[in-house]
């Protein structure tokens, strides 16, 4: 997943923007103004002076113009011929001219049929104006900066209420009834409106659950109850005399396989009320000789359809566990495989502390797997491969430390992998 950015820096960030954008837009609309005040201050010195030149040449033709420090006037006579810098430039104002080393702003006019040049020595001016544009550019950016720091202070200000309300959501428990988000002093109203309505949805999720809660021990009593009937029934019927050693075996069988139904039960009431005590209820398990059992309870659904479970000898392996859970999760993966194999052999062993199961079936693509893994991660396995087993299955793995792992390749069948090392153990 990417990097996300607060909404606080979000929003510090645009407003810092903004701002900066602004200054950038007045500074450089304050430079483009003075340009021009320049250009019109310019013209109208410099003009004034040109005919003012022309008014005391039209009284006095004998009188000639005296330079001063910073202001020459060029071609008026054979003795002040205009500079080369001069020569090229038409009649009108021109600013920044270079030439003897120094900065001018220049008028030209044409006069008595001659080019005449009043230039004005600006340099000073202009060195000046850098100074004051400096000034002017570091006062916008201290202001930038200010700004940025009350920008940053406000907005923090203002995100507090949502940090706290966010802090609040955090700490809702879903074991804990009667718990309501409380909206800081200073929230504004728009977090009221979501205040209100997370208040109202963990109103319905409470109605939700405690129904479901009263669904799950209505059921849990009407399982339990013809469970407890088939296994008294089978009870009563291994004590008969005169019972044949085969359906002895088999009735053995239902017995056992009745006592572990009830257990299987009572362990996913706990899951489904309260997962943190499943893990309490384990047992040393030796998969070497649990498999083999659950393989029997198997071999007739399989020989339905022709296929041949085929165990590798494992070596002992003991994992600390809950027995029905262990039993379910395997055995739902093996009749998925069954269900989903035409026939061939399903091949099952012991890798460390894994079970894999390879089956002959059809395989699936990486899409059907991905859909798969989406859907275990929702909370529901579907129906269409795999059946409600895949789900119980993610939820035992998720709360027991446990891994599932799918590999299949379209029509080459597919691989399941459990991971029960993290039950693994040594006996005491």
């Amino acid at each position: 997943m990417p990097a996300r950015s607060s909404l606080r820096r979000r929003m510090v960030q645009g407003l810092l923007a903004y701002a900066l954008l602004v200054s950038v837009a007045v500074y450089g609309y304050g430079f483009l103004v003075n340009e021009r005040a320049e250009q019109l201050v310019w013209t109208a010195l410099l003009e004034a002076e040109f005919d003012h030149i022309e008014d005391r040449r039209a009284l006095s033709p004998d009188e000639r113009w005296s330079d001063t420090e910073t202001l020459f006037l060029y071609g008026d006579e054979a003795a002040s011929p205009l500079p080369d810098a001069l020569r090229g430039l038409a009649p009108g104002l021109h600013d920044e001219v270079v030439f003897g080393g120094k900065e001018w702003v220049v008028l030209v006019r044409e006069v008595d049929g001659r080019l005449w040049a009043l230039a004005l020595d600006i340099g000073d001016f202009e060195r000046r104006e850098i100074f004051v544009a400096a000034s002017v550019l570091a006062a916008m950016l201290v202001m930038v900066a200010l700004l940025g720091l009350a920008i940053g202070w406000g907005v923090d200000r203002l995100m507090r209420p949502m940090r706290e309300f966010a802090q609040d959501i955090a700490g809702l428990s879903p074991d804990r009834a009667g718990q309501r988000i409380a909206l800081p002093a200073d929230a504004s109203t728009e977090l009221a409106v979501i205040a209100d309505a997370l208040n109202d949805f963990i109103v319905r999720n409470e109605q939700y659950v405690e129904r479901e809660r009263a669904f799950i021990d209505s059921m849990s009593h009407e399982l339990r109850t013809p469970v407890s009937v088939i296994a008294g029934a089978a009870e009563l019927a291994a004590a008969q005399p005169g019972v044949p050693d085969a359906a002895r075996q088999q009735i053995a069988r239902i017995r056992r396989t009745g006592h572990e139904v009830e257990r299987l039960i009572a362990l996913l009431l706990v899951l489904a009320k309260d997962p943190g005590r499943l893990a309490r209820s384990s047992d040393w398990i030796d998969l070497a000789e649990l498999l083999p059992e659950i393989i029997d309870d198997h071999l007739p659904m399989a020989r339905e359809k022709g296929l041949a479970v085929v165990l590798a000898a494992p070596a002992r392996c003991d994992i600390l566990a809950p027995l029905p859970v262990v039993q379910a999760a395997i055995g739902n993966l093996l009749r998925n495989a069954i269900e989903n194999s035409d026939s061939g052999t399903i091949d099952i062993r012991v890798d460390g502390g894994a079970v894999v199961i390879d089956d002959p079936g059809h395989g699936m693509t990486p899409e059907e797997i991905s859909a798969i893994y989406a859907r275990m991660a929702r909370g529901g396995g579907g129906r269409e491969r795999g059946g409600i087993g895949l789900d119980l299955i993610s939820r035992l793995c998720g709360h027991l430390g446990w891994t599932l792992d799918i590999a299949s390749r379209p029509g080459q069948g597919t691989t399941t992998r459990l991971d029960l090392s993290a039950a693994r153990g040594t006996r005491g």
